[in-house]
């Protein structure tokens, strides 16, 4: 049984500080431009394309804006609304927490949208790379939620299970870790593996990507508290449930056109 003591500050200087949630974003975003400048040489290789690496850069300023913005309207409309109705002033606060992944994904589509029209990019190689991705940003951000004391699971037995004692003495299931290997680890390595297939379809990674990506979230939300503001919507469907359930039917519906 372990006691959770881990600090979220990595370093406090006063006026500012470095936090580990933080860090997890800048790690996600510099490897994901890295990494997907690969997949793009890849793609262009593979069938005989000449995707720009150029543009890949100007993508990244649209994708850390949209990761932000949609990240913190998803939280205020999803989960917290009538809080921030309240204090509207409150949803620009983000060093206070509160962003959904949900709403960072409808974000970075709809600005992939935008750019893709833009500069006369393909939206689907560009969906494709992120999808491919964005598994490490999420891994590291869920190890610094776990590292945050934050989105913790329902109390076990089980020898794994984690106390957090600034919320209860109970022994709980460590969701984040959960969600840090599926989410994160395991849907990298599926992802990567089938971009890398002979017979890839464009498109193809983005709609397994909503479809994997799904099925990890309702299986880690299972053992995970709802959020408190937010309880159960119906029986033991949290809302990250029910947006990962229309997630997956968007992404089955995407891979049966593609195929």
């Amino acid at each position: 049984m372990y006691i959770h003591n881990l600090n979220p500050v990595i370093l406090d200087l006063g006026v500012l500080s470095l936090r580990w949630y933080s860090l997890a974003y800048l790690v996600g975003i510099i490897f994901g431009w890295w990494y997907g400048k690969k997949i793009i040489l890849l793609i262009n290789n593979k069938n005989s394309k000449n995707f720009q690496l150029n543009l890949f850069d100007d993508y990244i300023t649209y994708v850390i804006i949209s990761i932000v913005v949609g990240g913190r309207l998803g939280y205020v409309l999803f989960y917290n609304l009538k809080y921030y109705l309240l204090n509207p002033i409150e949803v620009f606060f983000i060093w206070n927490g509160g962003m959904s992944f949900h709403g960072g994904l409808l974000g970075i589509i709809i600005a992939t949208i935008f750019f893709s029209k833009k500069k006369n990019f393909d939206k689907f190689v560009l969906l494709d790379v992120v999808s491919c991705v964005a598994p490490v940003g999420i891994f590291f951000g869920r190890i610094a939620n776990f590292i945050n004391g934050e989105l913790f699971g329902k109390p076990t037995d089980l020898p794994w299970g984690v106390i957090f004692p600034l919320f209860d003495s109970q022994a709980r299931h460590p969701s984040q870790i959960y969600e840090a290997l599926m989410e994160g680890v395991l849907l990298f390595i599926i992802l990567n593996f089938i971009i890398r297939k002979t017979n890839y379809k464009k498109g193809e990674c983005s709609a397994l990507f909503l479809i994997f990506y799904s099925i990890f979230r309702i299986i880690s939300e299972y053992f995970r508290e709802p959020d408190l503001q937010v309880g159960y919507l119906i029986n033991y469907l949290s809302m990250g449930s029910l947006l990962s359930f229309l997630m997956f039917g968007i992404g089955t519906i995407m891979f049966f056109r593609i195929k």
